[in-house]
């Protein structure tokens, strides 16, 4: 995907983000954010295939609601787990699976989209063979909680 591509998509989906109810705590000043510009980190959510990395766009992922990018490497399987809160999610590139345990994976390529509901046990997938590249938009603070 080009450069121009991605940045549209994303400016788009900040936009659609923005605008939900509940979403995104209301703007104190207009921003933009270019794609070049995006800081990634470790969120130390790891298997054999590698670590999630994300990217703040606002909000403040480990406090309060958030609009965040999330990188996951290419095959990377996470455990089944749950978030406290309900988030959603927009496909930047590659093609990711979100689901139930056990369910057929839904192949979802870049445009597309899923909410998951907080407290609903699921895992989350990056299908292709390159990295997968999510924008995530939450009520509330980020958290990851293994299932047994």
């Amino acid at each position: 995907m080009k450069l121009a591509t991605l940045s549209a998509l994303c400016a788009s989906l900040i936009c659609l983000s923005v605008s939900s109810a509940n979403a995104a705590p209301a703007a104190t000043v207009s921003a933009n954010l270019p794609v070049t510009q995006l800081k990634f980190f470790a969120t130390g959510i790891k298997t054999e295939k590698g670590e999630l990395m994300a990217a703040p766009a606002f909000g403040d992922l480990g406090h309060a609601a958030h609009g965040t990018y999330v990188k996951m490497p290419a095959g990377f399987v996470s455990p089944v787990h749950i978030h406290t809160e309900d988030y959603y999610a927009v496909v930047i590139s590659g093609v990711g699976a979100n689901g139930l345990p056990g369910a057929t994976d839904v192949p979802l390529p870049a445009g597309s989209y899923w909410i998951q509901k907080g407290g609903e046990a699921h895992v989350t997938k990056c299908l292709s063979a390159n990295e997968c590249i999510f924008f995530i938009n939450q009520p509330g603070k980020f958290d990851y909680v293994p299932t047994k």
